[in-house]
Parts: structure tokens; C-alpha cells; sequence
């Protein structure tokens, strides 16, 4: 490791303060910060870990929303049970991330704002219309997903907290890279407040809805609805692991499937 300067804010207006100015990473699960700095992939000048605000950590219900702290830790979500009761399939979206150990350290708000484009929570964010808080505004999840690791946070803004709509019916399938566990494709649907939603991870630059998909849902809610659905695989990713049309083909079928579990 290379030498940086180290802050521990105590407040969200100290940590602001601090995550002003160029050269500055925030440090939140460091699930994927700290493992890119041993590689020199990152070299910040200065760290803000945001591990000392209680006050972007824990889960409430809000009328018909959760607002689920930026803090808050993947395991944390997985195992609340006003979480499981009433949008069961985000509590077993953070009960698959990674491993015990990603899960015990890492945080939905740090997920968020690296944006891989294999992440599972940004797929619950985008399939179930959230919404994004932070220290300067509130960003609507169609708005904040920008491309590969790219999202609509200025330089300094930082994620507080995330309200999820709880819909009439969702789920969440995914097939995932066995020694990652990331999503090879991971796809999230939803029927609520904002319509027909459907959200795909790990195919795309970053996760994006498949509208034709959302289309034929919209008329008819039934995995039947998507026989013989098929979505190009023009700008999907293709590597070892899976070619761009391997990924194409499988965004219908965990969308039929999750479908079918969420009825």
C-alpha cells in the first residue's frame, strides 16, 4: 500500500466537508475500494471512511417505502423482517451478494456509487422505481445509472440513504458467475406503484430495463406473456464467460422465471 491521507468523519457535514476536492475516495464496505488500491487500479490521495455515521446506517418504513440507510450492510437487509415480509425479493437479492464475508462488509450506498455493471442491488434499485438520497438532492432511479461505473453523483455528493416503493409483486433471478457470484445476468421484476418494471445486471455497460419485455408484461402478468420474447444482444457484453448473444438469450428466461415466483 501506498501512503494517503486517512479521515473518520463524525458528522454528514464533516464527511461532506471532507469529501470535497480532487483526489478523495469515500470509503463505505471498501468490498471493491480496497481491493482495486492493492492493485494500483485506485490511488487516492485522501480516504473518507463514512464507517463512524450512524446516522446512514438501519432500515424504517415510511409510508409505503423503506428508506434503507447508505450504510446499511448487505447481511442487514438480508435478515430484517419487515424487509422479507413485505419485499421479499430484495431481502434475498442482499442474501446472495457475494459471500458471508462481502455480505457482513458491505454497504448498499457503496454498491451503488461504484455501479459495477455486474452488481445485483443496482437491479432492485432500477426494477422497483427507488429513489437515490443524497447529501444535496434526491435522484430518481431511471436518472441515476449512467453507464459502466458511471452514475449521476458530482464530485463530493454522497449517497445518505435509498426509499424503495413496495410493489403488489416482485422477484429476483439470477444467474450467476460460480466464482464470483456475480451476475452473469441477473434480472428484476416488479408490479407496483411506477407499473411494470424489469431490470437487467451483468449483461449491459451498466444495468438497464428491458422495455420490451416491460411491454409485454404490462398486458399480460404471466411468464406465459414471455414465450418467444427475445431481446438483442447488440452492445451486451461478451466475454469468456458468456458471449453478448448467451446474455441475450437468458434475459427473457429469468425474466419468465421470476415472474413466474413472484406470483
Amino acid at each position: 500500500m501506498y501512503a494517503f491521507t486517512f479521515e473518520r468523519p463524525s458528522s454528514l457535514a464533516d464527511a461532506s466537508r471532507s469529501a470535497a476536492g480532487a483526489g478523495v475516495k469515500i470509503l463505505a464496505g471498501g468490498q471493491t475500494l480496497l481491493a482495486s488500491m492493492k492493485l494500483r487500479l485506485a490511488q487516492p490521495e485522501k480516504l473518507v471512511d463514512l464507517g463512524g455515521l450512524a446516522e446512514l446506517a438501519g432500515i424504517k418504513r415510511e409510508g409505503n417505502a423503506f428508506v434503507i440507510g447508505a450504510m446499511t450492510r448487505h447481511a442487514d437487509v438480508a435478515a430484517n423482517a419487515d424487509i422479507k415480509a413485505a419485499i421479499p425479493a430484495l431481502a434475498e437479492l442482499a442474501g446472495g451478494i457475494g459471500d458471508r464475508q462481502v455480505r457482513a462488509m458491505g454497504t448498499i450506498g457503496g454498491s451503488l456509487a461504484n455501479n459495477d455493471p455486474a452488481a445485483c442491488y443496482p437491479a432492485a434499485v432500477l426494477g422497483l422505481g427507488a429513489t437515490v438520497h443524497t447529501n444535496q438532492r434526491q435522484i430518481a432511479a431511471d436518472a441515476f445509472f449512467k453507464g459502466l461505473y458511471e452514475t449521476a453523483l458530482a464530485d463530493g455528493e454522497l449517497i445518505t440513504a435509498v426509499s424503495f416503493p413496495v410493489p403488489e409483486k416482485a422477484a429476483w433471478q439470477k444467474f450467476k458467475q460460480p466464482a464470483s457470484r456475480f451476475s452473469l445476468v441477473g434480472v428484476f421484476v416488479s408490479k407496483g406503484p411506477q407499473g411494470v418494471r424489469v431490470a437487467v445486471t451483468g449483461a449491459g455497460a451498466c444495468v438497464f430495463r428491458a422495455s420490451a419485455l416491460e411491454a409485454k408484461l404490462s398486458a399480460n402478468w404471466s411468464d406465459a406473456a414471455l414465450a418467444g420474447a427475445t431481446v438483442s444482444a447488440e452492445g451486451l457484453n461478451s466475454d469468456l464467460h458468456g458471449s453478448a448473444e448467451y446474455r441475450a438469450a437468458l434475459i427473457p428466461v429469468l425474466a419468465a422465471r421470476a415472474v413466474a415466483a413472484a406470483a
